[in-house]
């Protein structure tokens, strides 16, 4: 592709003859790109597909720009071009780039950014040379862990940084429906329309353009398409197609769920080989988290069965056609992945009794929280016979149920338990 054409292309997706649409700023994640920048390594982008990885890209390049910095001197390449699908190599990444370089003409060392590198084979060289000779600061996105990661891990060890995009938070969710909540009387006068709000977001969940589009259950089944075909079924040279979309589906209905591969391969009825690669494709994509049962042995660890959870409500429900029946499972998924957004690592206790979540901190368990959407006379004793038992194990002297309405705290013998209502807790 002759070098004109290139930057004709690269103009649509790039800030020199116009300021594209940025949507809403994400400020948290903003603030992380500018501090990752600073380190001078490469910013590996990830997260599951629509996230919002590439509008956080162009958000920055234009709070960069607002700032003083030349409009010149940024560089977007989103590699799911259709213009470029027949372009994909290292040669039209030094095409590409050799292309800006000569045309547009920076004036200083350019950002370049990298959107969905992992449709370019070989990419990790043509990053590695540019980032040891300084010629960029480099940011790379992907909708893969575990081929980004390989890639970057024979080619760019102790270069990289890492970004995970998710969906909206419930506070993100809360922004983009223009309710900022700012200070304790701002959620204080708002109590009802926030937990209005919640049940909006278990419903729909958090994709950015769904959210803005009010909900568009259509997006969502496009969603789920894309990650079977695109991420997991095409990357990865998936024959079984049907089998891997009902292996999705199953695991999306049944959040929260204790899950062996033996028992999934029997009802799906495909290999336990193929049951257990499609389910760490599905993790790859980002599309389901696996939670292991806590035991000082990996062995245990390891043998025992895993709850799975989903990373966002919306996409879980229009796959599974469940809401109403499954609001407790909700509340605990949105849960999960609160804990996981923190950076915690997270494990299920099971004992005589069950304790939802476990929080590991360096060699101990450092939390407990128990996820009940509404105590009734018949679950409220089993709940807190969980969590206190979990307590008791790993020496704990206070423990969260994370609950529907329901806000105390109760003393059991020398132990405190804070019952907390989900949108509180989200809230912080």
């Amino acid at each position: 592709m002759e070098k004109e054409k290139i930057i004709e292309i690269l103009d649509e997706w790039n800030f020199w003859s116009k300021t594209p649409d940025c949507g809403i700023l994400r400020d948290g994640y903003l603030q992380l790109f500018e501090n990752m920048k600073a380190t001078q390594q490469v910013v590996f982008i990830t997260g599951v597909r629509r996230s919002g990885k590439s509008t956080l890209m162009k958000q920055h390049i234009k709070k960069m720009i607002d700032k003083g910095d030349d409009k010149r001197n940024f560089l977007h390449i989103n590699f799911e071009e259709p213009k470029f699908i027949d372009e994909l190599s290292v040669q039209f990444l030094i095409d590409a780039f050799d292309a800006y370089l000569e045309i547009v003409q920076p004036t200083s060392t350019p950002d370049l950014f990298l959107d969905e590198i992992q449709n370019v084979k070989g990419w990790e060289r043509f990053v590695r040379a540019l980032h040891e000779k300084r010629s960029a600061n480099i940011f790379v996105s992907g909708s893969s862990a575990k081929l980004l990661s390989k890639e970057l891990g024979t080619a760019l060890t102790g270069r990289h940084i890492d970004i995970h995009v998710y969906p909206l938070t419930f506070r993100g969710f809360l922004e983009f429906n223009d309710l900022k909540l700012e200070t304790k009387l701002d959620i204080a006068t708002n109590k009802l329309k926030i937990r209005q709000m919640m049940r909006k977001y278990l419903s729909s969940g958090g994709f950015p353009l769904v959210v803005l589009l009010d909900g568009n259950n259509d997006i969502l089944r496009d969603y789920f398409n894309d990650i079977i075909l695109r991420d997991i079924a095409e990357r990865y040279r998936v024959l079984k197609v049907d089998k891997l979309r009902s292996l999705a589906k199953y695991y999306l209905t049944n959040i929260g769920a204790p899950s062996s591969f033996r028992k999934i391969a029997n009802f799906i009825g495909i290999s336990l080989d193929s049951v257990e690669r499609y389910s760490y494709h599905l993790s790859d994509a980002y599309l389901i988290f696996f939670v292991k049962k806590f035991s000082y042995s990996l062995k245990e660890q390891e043998i025992n069965p895993r709850k799975v959870y989903a990373i966002d409500p919306g996409l879980r429900n229009i796959v599974s056609f469940k809401f109403s029946e499954d609001v407790g499972k909700l509340y605990e998924n949105t849960v999960f992945l609160e804990l996981y957004r923190m950076g915690e690592e997270v494990y299920y206790y099971q004992g005589r009794h069950e304790c939802d979540f476990v929080v590991m901190r360096g060699q101990n368990i450092t939390q407990a929280f128990q996820v009940c959407y509404s105590l009734t006379k018949q679950n409220r004793e089993r709940e807190i016979a969980g969590l206190l038992e979990a307590m008791d194990e790993f020496e704990l002297s206070e423990g969260t149920i994370i609950t529907d309405d329901v806000e105390t705290v109760e003393m059991y013998g020398d132990k405190s338990i804070r019952f907390v209502p989900l949108w509180k807790w989200l809230l912080g």
